[in-house]
């Protein structure tokens, strides 16, 4: 791989193709997985001319710069419609044929439910919570929205959360999780029908604890919406609460400080992978301070999948922002490839070097020492858990004349396994 800093001047420069137009909206997946692919285009033939001037010792104008950037932001926006367009299209629908909708419990429950959301009668809900025995739900506490809404509100987060939708997820009915783990592995080994077994080495069990913590949304609506009868109550109360609780979700998987939120895989500590121990994030530099080593850049990448044990790193995924992304878009094999390549089919995200590229914007921007690129199997690594129990309190006092639905959910979360994700550091040590 080459990259350099010259420049030169624009009467040098030879003739390069412009970036492609910018669909206002592209109607189909096709055709936003068509304009990912003419950017991408677009976007290799000017970093191949700025690349060809730079071998040839002539300096590259700030101009050809500036249009490698805006190439670089159109391929970026193409590349968030067509995820916007297949969120859209796996997002489930609320009451679909999955959900036992005909049950007499659930009628009752949703009809009671409908009842308490649009006047604030909860006669209904008190009765069949009586009914239950169930002592979960005060009436100061709220009221537990339709397992199906629940459901529904989870998967839609599960496609919204970038780390959600790659980690492991565990539901529960307690406040908190708590798992043994084995950072040594069993003893094992071949023997003899007839031999006499050996002892078995130790094993180093670790204590893995994940609390659950609540987590709220507060969606308004007037009393008009309300007394609609077209307006299907639950549906407005999971599209109001799933994107908020998707982004605060995301931000807390990735730093969250384990307090008042899940303990984030960015967390823990680090150490270099040459000196790897459990409960510590090992990581592979770069070889230079907030960038990539400008002759073998990719070298780097190299050594951070293959920091990942084989077990793991077949099902490894790399994980950034956007930023970090169009960096590392221009670095090549040593064949002259782009190591970045855009989805191959619908429904697949990017590649690195084959592997799937998440895109993580609470990932940090390239800077001097700074851990923003992580590789590894986050199934295997990271563990979300979500409290079976989504709560709404109706609060028509606060804000009159709005009507406020106060939502909760209690979630968890934290690194399972500190030898399945590794990290790439800009720096030198």
């Amino acid at each position: 791989m080459t990259r350099s800093n010259v420049s030169v001047q624009p009467s040098q420069l030879p003739p390069v193709l412009l970036a492609p137009e910018v669909k206002a909206f592209d109607a189909t997946p096709a055709d936003a997985l068509d304009s990912v692919n003419r950017h991408f285009e677009a976007f290799k033939d000017e970093n191949d001319t700025r690349q060809s001037l730079a071998e040839k010792g002539r300096s590259v104008d700030v101009l050809v710069e500036e249009k490698l950037a805006r190439i670089t932001q159109a391929l970026d926006e193409a590349q968030n419609r067509l995820d916007s367009i297949l969120r859209q299209q796996r997002r489930p629908m609320l009451d679909g044929a999955e959900h036992d909708a005909t049950s007499p419990q659930h009628r009752q429950y949703k009809s009671a439910f409908h009842d308490y959301m649009r006047s604030g009668e909860n006669a209904g809900l008190k009765a069949l919570e009586l009914k239950a025995l169930s002592a979960g739900s005060p009436t100061d506490g709220g009221y537990l929205v339709t397992p199906p809404v629940e459901r529904d509100i989870l998967k839609r987060m599960s496609v919204a959360s970038p780390i959600r939708s790659i980690a492991s997820v565990q539901q529960i009915s307690t406040a908190t999780y708590r798992k043994a783990y084995s950072t040594t592995g069993p003893g094992s080994g071949w023997i003899g029908e007839t031999v006499t077994r050996p002892q078995t080495a130790s094993q180093v069990i670790a204590d893995l604890s994940f609390p659950t913590m609540e987590l709220y949304a507060m969606p308004a609506a007037t009393q008009t919406l309300l007394d609609d009868a077209a307006v299907n109550v639950e549906q407005w109360i999971a599209e109001e609460v799933q994107v908020v609780f998707a982004e605060q979700e995301g931000a807390a998987f990735v730093n969250g400080d384990g307090v008042t939120k899940p303990l984030g895989f960015m967390t823990p500590p680090k150490i270099a992978q040459a000196n790897w121990m459990w409960g510590r994030l090992g990581y592979v530099v770069t070889g230079l301070s907030a960038g990539f080593n400008t002759t073998n850049g990719s070298d780097a990448l190299i050594d951070l999948i293959y920091a990942v044990k084989a077990g793991y790193r077949q099902s490894g995924s790399f994980v950034m922002n956007r930023k970090t992304q169009a960096a590392i878009r221009k670095l090549k094999a040593t064949t002259g490839e782009y190591l970045w390549q855009p989805p191959a089919v619908l429904g697949q995200p990017a590649t690195l070097m084959n592997f799937p590229l998440v895109e993580v914007e609470d990932m940090p921007d390239i800077a001097a020492d700074s851990f923003s690129v992580a590789f590894g199997n986050f199934a295997r690594a990271y563990l979300i858990v979500d409290r079976i129990g989504i709560r709404v309190l109706r609060d028509p006092y606060s804000n009159k004349p709005y009507v406020m639905f106060y939502t909760t959910k209690r979630v968890g979360g934290g690194v399972q396994d500190f030898d399945a994700i590794k990290l790439l550091k800009f720096g030198t040590a």
